[in-house]
């Protein structure tokens, strides 16, 4: 069972890049479901089902506003133990990430990975159930970007 990450808004609705892209592909009934469940607040995440996607649930994930939501590293490490705890509640095996708060949110994207992948290292370990933790990068840079975090924090264990 699978699940992807949607770098969601507060409103939960469509929006652009990733949330758009979500909601487009998944139909109108993603924003149906989701509307009772908004506004929610930076870092706060929230499941639903998955309608025309290949997955069966979306976990929708508010990530801070880089220079806005404070504290930022915190705010977004709690996006990503959320969504991780809400996998781990509904037996989820495996889950796809964005970048959250990469992109129109202004998060710098080494900053981003650094949070992110500290913050699953540390869940990591009491995961039953989630098994595959996957990123789905808007770029190769972002792709490398991750790499090099993930093999730094690799390397101080």
């Amino acid at each position: 069972m699978a699940a992807i990450i949607n770098a969601a808004n507060s409103h939960l609705e469509m929006g652009g890049g990733v949330a758009g892209a979500i909601h487009k592909a998944a139909g109108a009934e993603l924003a149906k479901e989701c509307r009772p469940f908004a506004p929610i607040k930076p870092g706060e995440a929230v499941i639903s089902g998955a309608y025309n996607l290949p997955n069966k649930y979306v976990i929708h994930c508010l990530g801070p506003v880089y220079g806005l939501d404070k504290p930022e590293a915190d705010l977004l490490a709690k996006c990503y133990r959320n969504a991780l705890n809400l996998a781990e509640m509904k037996k989820i095996d495996s889950v796809a990430f964005p970048a959250i708060s990469t992109g129109a949110f202004g998060y710098p994207t080494e900053e981003a990975a650094q949070v992110a992948l500290t913050a699953i290292k540390e869940v990591a370990p009491e995961l039953k159930y989630v098994r595959k933790i996957r990123f789905v990068l808007f770029n190769d840079k972002d792709l490398i970007i991750h790499q090099d975090v993930l093999n730094n924090l690799s390397e101080t264990e």
